[in-house]
């Protein structure tokens, strides 16, 4: 049977088709399921009884099982979805006074393995279905009552979407791009391209066909001003290095929903948080319509990294501003349950051997010295 949360608008239409089903069905199915958050085709009241029938020996509507919820004494809400074969990934629900933001995984894990990230070190899986992707948001509203007879039709509960969990979405990009096109269409959750943000490591040709495909909000994880630096905080720069990401960026921005990109720069204390580091961000981003958002480091188990002391943020801040960027420090949010940027662990079944390998290099080490 298939899971009816894996296809977006195009894909219900060919489906209904291949049934001998009018295209104008797909619509219909695919608000109930997303704008009304149905899984039960009952309850689907203006499709014809006999189509209900047939949907149910065909398909089905499956979100991913939620295993925990926890909420974080700053209002914060971290969910924890079960997604089978021993993984699990998290998303974090964190509420504002003018909005309520979702940050959703992509993947199981990141093979991309940035030395500052908890979810790196756990190793790699798989790539989430959209299904999976989409069903985060789908089974959030759910828990936030958004899907409640009694809630407004289209209640924005949740008005932004980042892809900033488990995961470099770029190295997912079919089914990233499938899950966007379901946060974009109108009969889904009608969410516009300026509240949708994708946040990459900086897969530079995945950047160019997310432009090109489905242009959302961009955010690019910078952390360093120099490749020498970042080649060691974030390995992906070694296949594609600061001129290329640069190059990149300004691409992007001939189609972005906004006329800027944000960098993330987590500040970590004694490595990238300098005045010269500082000046150095400025001249690699002087040709890139940007804005700077500065990531107080959040600690993990087995991290030898600490955060910047916060008159040194404040700073760097004050030096990126001074040349006229826009630069805000992030504020730290549910930290206290694991939820905060860069702490998102989940539960991974590493297929990678990264786990294992990293133990060995670190129990050889231990025999050397002991020796």
């Amino acid at each position: 049977m298939i899971n009816l949360l894996d296809l977006d608008a195009a894909g219900l239409t060919a489906f209904f088709s291949g049934h001998g089903e009018k295209p104008f069905r797909a619509r219909q199915v695919l608000r109930w399921m997303h704008r009304f958050g149905q899984a039960d085709f009952d309850a689907m009241s203006d499709i014809a009884r006999s189509l209900r029938e047939k949907l149910k020996t065909l398909a089905l509507v499956a979100p991913p099982t939620v295993v925990a919820d926890r909420l974080a004494e700053d209002g914060t809400r971290k969910f924890l979805f079960d997604v089978g074969g021993g993984n699990a990934v998290e998303a974090v629900f964190i509420p504002e006074d003018d909005r309520g933001t979702l940050c959703v995984s992509t993947q199981a894990g990141c093979a991309l393995d940035c030395s500052f990230c908890s979810t790196g070190k756990q190793g790699f899986n798989r790539n989430l279905t959209v299904a999976e992707i989409v069903g985060q948001l789908w089974q959030v509203r759910h828990a936030l009552g958004a899907y409640q007879p009694a809630a407004t039709v289209g209640e924005r509960v949740v008005s932004n979407v980042v892809l900033m969990g488990m995961g470099e979405p770029l190295a997912n990009l079919d089914n990233t791009v499938m899950a966007l096109r379901l946060l974009l269409d109108d009969n889904a959750y009608g969410l516009s391209r300026r509240r949708v943000t994708v946040s990459t490591s900086g897969l530079v040709p995945a950047m160019d066909r997310l432009r090109d495909e489905c242009p959302v909000a961009l955010a690019v994880s910078l952390h360093a001003p120099n490749d020498r630096l970042r080649d060691e905080l974030v390995p992906i720069n070694r296949k594609y290095p600061l001129h290329e990401l640069m190059a990149a960026c300004r691409r992007y921005l001939e189609k972005a929903p906004r006329d800027f990109v944000t960098f993330e720069y987590v500040m970590l204390d004694g490595i990238n948080d300098s005045e010269a580091h500082a000046r150095e961000v400025l001249a690699l981003t002087r040709d890139v319509s940007c804005k700077f958002n500065l990531i107080p480091f959040n600690p993990f188990p087995g991290t030898s990294y600490r955060r910047s002391p916060a008159p040194r943020i404040r700073r760097f801040a004050e030096l990126l501003m001074a040349s006229g960027v826009v630069a805000t420090t992030r504020k730290t949010r549910g930290d206290d349950i694991d939820a905060a940027c860069g702490q998102l662990a989940g539960q991974v079944l590493d297929r990678t051997q990264r786990t294992a390998r990293r133990s060995f290099v670190i129990h050889q080490h231990r025999q050397e010295a002991c020796g």
